[in-house]
């Protein structure tokens, strides 16, 4: 076959998944409490059809099958997370041997079978214990965190050498202290910027004890959901709330992760708005010090927003959406399963901003993915016949192939997920794998998509 896209030597083909959503077992192999056990014991009915991380789609009892479905699909690299509340139960303290055992028997297989092993420090997951004595609110669990990083590069780092701080890290900030959608449903932006610059610091301090050990070939990143602000129009008005809202939602992260310093723009509108967060001694030069080596981009759907078309409540709680609207585009192009837009050309927008703005900072699309429910329906011959999710993904490739011709510095693509996973308040709800999960059996599945991957893979191209 002819390959019309080719991607360069040594691109990372493989997908992501995080240690909640996958791994099950949540109450086994010594494991302790994380806030989405927590919550869901407490709140069961907020989940989707009452299912909860209990157990999920078993990674932690069925990974030596996995991989070597992974390896059947082409996968060479794959990322995954260490759960903190499995390898420190309560989050400070003795490690768990279990857990070094399960995360050692894991990353050994990855490399075994030609695997390259991605290790994320922290997605959503934060131990109940610490969530307790406030969670990314408090300097303790800063320190925390700081001696969970520094175990895990001591107990895996002679194996894994692409690590990650964090994945998402305004999830936690939009969902737990904003919007209400995550534990600890605080609404209050002033504990959400403190929770943001936090995060951030706590970031650069992983980063700081990675690079002290001088470890050959290691890196250490971030991943990050960015998501191009597009105006309704060029009119200044949609153009400075688009600005506004690519500093809330993006450089918020991007900028201190890449350039070691938050926006001045930012910090001038907090401050006007008395929503700045509490700083320490040293936390400038820790952030301009602790810039990372690669970046993830996980990239889904855009934003499209408009100036306000009423001024806010005045009596309402400060909240980023006070200098934007959303806008929905007429005539967009819709995955009708789960109500995103689809816009593959946001793919190439980002790398061409991390090209000329972020002095073409290593980088790579650690998730991109269509989530469909009920897929089911789309069974011909015991196979789901995923023809949609090849098209998503093609045509996202087809972007990121021009941004790497035009000099992007774009290393590989990883699509969320591997197998159908357990999405926080969703559960099975949107099915994203290249294998489907029967619940019932936890039987795995291959799609068409994962066919076409491997082809995908080995080609190296399309």
């Amino acid at each position: 076959m002819s390959i019309q896209y080719k991607f360069p030597d040594g691109f990372w083909w493989g997908s992501a998944t995080s240690a909640t959503q996958m791994e099950g077992a949540a109450s086994e192999g010594g494991k302790g409490l994380n806030i989405w056990d927590h919550w869901y014991a407490t709140e069961p009915n907020r989940f989707f059809d009452g299912v909860g991380p209990e157990t999920t789609s078993d990674f932690y009892n069925k990974y030596k099958k996995d991989i070597q479905l992974m390896k059947q699909i082409g996968h060479n690299s794959f990322r995954l997370s260490i759960s903190w509340s499995r390898l420190i139960p309560g989050g400070e303290g003795e490690v768990n041997p279990e857990a070094v055992t399960f995360y050692n028997n894991v990353i050994d297989e990855l490399i075994e079978n030609d695997i390259e092993p991605f290790v994320n420090l922290f997605h959503f997951d934060m131990p109940l214990e610490l969530q307790d004595i406030g969670g990314w609110e408090s300097r303790r669990v800063i320190d925390a965190y700081e001696q969970y990083a520094q175990k895990s590069f001591e107990l895996f780092g002679d194996r894994v050498k692409k690590w990650f701080t964090f994945n998402e890290p305004i999830v936690p900030v939009e969902g737990g202290y904003l919007y209400d959608f995550h534990y600890p449903n605080v609404v209050d932006a002033k504990r959400a910027f403190q929770v943001a610059y936090n995060t951030m610091i706590a970031h650069a301090k992983a980063v700081q004890v990675y690079h002290s050990l001088n470890v050959e070939d290691g890196q250490i990143g971030i991943i990050l959901n960015l998501t191009p602000s597009y105006p309704r129009s060029s009119n200044p008005a949609d153009l400075k709330a688009s600005n506004i809202c690519d500093l809330f939602f993006n450089r918020s992260f991007l900028d201190p992760a890449v350039k070691g310093e938050y926006p001045t723009e930012l910090v001038q509108l907090l401050e006007e708005h008395g929503q700045l967060p509490e700083t320490e001694v040293g936390d400038k030069e820790l952030l301009k010090n602790n810039i990372i080596d690669f970046l993830g981009v996980n990239y889904y759907q855009p934003r499209r927003v408009k100036s306000k078309e009423t001024l806010p409540n005045p009596y309402s709680p400060f909240m980023p959406d006070w200098f934007f609207d959303n806008y929905e585009m007429p005539g967009r192009k819709m995955n009708p399963y789960r109500g995103w837009e689809i816009y593959e050309k946001g793919i190439y927008d980002i790398m061409i901003n991390l090209r000329d703005n972020y002095g073409n900072v290593e980088s790579f699309i650690s998730e991109n993915g269509m989530g469909v429910q009920d897929e089911a329906r789309f069974i011909k011959d015991g196979r789901i016949e995923d023809d949609y999710r090849i098209d998503f993904i093609k045509g996202h490739l087809e972007w990121l192939h021009k941004a790497i011709n035009e000099g992007c510095n774009a290393k590989g693509y990883h699509l969320w997920t591997f197998l159908d996973n357990w999405s926080w308040m969703n559960a099975y709800k949107n099915r994203y794998g290249f294998y489907s999960v029967n619940l019932e059996t936890k039987e795995r599945t291959a799609k068409k998509s994962a066919t076409w991957f491997t082809d995908v893979s080995t080609n190296n191209g399309f």
